[in-house]
């Protein structure tokens, strides 16, 4: 039996970037792109500021479930995170300094619905978003990020106070 530090440092293979998008203000339209530079306040052009909370990404697997629970379009316009991910589980990765593209992230918790999410996708939108809203993360190193590029753990060794 392998130890489970081992097992939870292994992943089946690479993620990848499927949208990225901005918004220069809170309540702003999020403007899709097809690259971005990350910096220490997140990704340039969005309305982020350095922190846990620098970058927002959400799981692409997880669109699909979040319509069938409510009436709206679950799209990554209407969820506003700044980056949709997709073969690889975001939620193993809590903790863990992150590559994407260029740049090293950490995704530091959850990122919870807001009542926005009501309004975009309609009665309901709230809970269909709860726990399957995404991962907020904070910027490691800078550097530019496009669609398709890979999104995988940097290194193979947990991060200190991650569980065993």
């Amino acid at each position: 039996m392998r130890p489970l530090a081992e097992l939870m440092a292994t992943h089946a293979r690479a993620g990848r970037i499927d949208w990225i998008g901005v918004r220069a203000a809170r309540r702003a339209a999020m403007v899709p792109l097809r690259l971005a530079q990350v910096t220490q306040a997140g990704l340039a052009g969005d309305h982020a500021r350095a922190g846990k909370r620098a970058v927002t990404l959400i799981q692409g697997e997880h669109l699909p479930v979040i319509a069938d629970l409510c009436d709206g379009a679950a799209t990554p316009e209407a969820l506003r995170r700044n980056l949709v991910v997709s073969g690889i589980n975001l939620a193993a990765l809590k903790g863990r300094a992150v590559r994407l593209g260029m740049s090293v992230i950490e995704i530091t918790g959850p990122c919870a619905p807001c009542s926005r999410m009501e309004e975009t996708l309609g009665v309901g939108g709230y809970f269909a978003v709860r726990h399957h809203g995404g991962w907020c993360a904070r910027v490691v190193d800078g550097g530019e990020v496009k669609l398709g590029d890979a999104v995988e753990p940097e290194g193979d060794v947990l991060r200190p106070g991650t569980p065993e």
